[in-house]
């Protein structure tokens, strides 16, 4: 049986992941991406882009 892929999910329902698993997932990113331009890109497809600190 394929997967379902129309089922959308509430942004409540998304759980956040923790720090040390986003910076793992961003060394892998970083790891793969041609250039920086790229790597900045799937951060944000992924929603694992660093938050910018100067903001807070």
């Amino acid at each position: 049986m394929p997967p379902k892929t129309t089922d959308l999910v509430d942004d409540e329902e998304l759980e956040t992941l923790a720090d040390e698993t986003a910076q793992s997932a961003r060394r892998v990113v970083a790891a793969y991406a041609t250039d920086a331009e790229e790597a900045v890109m799937l951060f944000n497809m992924l929603g694992i882009a660093p938050e910018d600190e100067s903001d807070s």
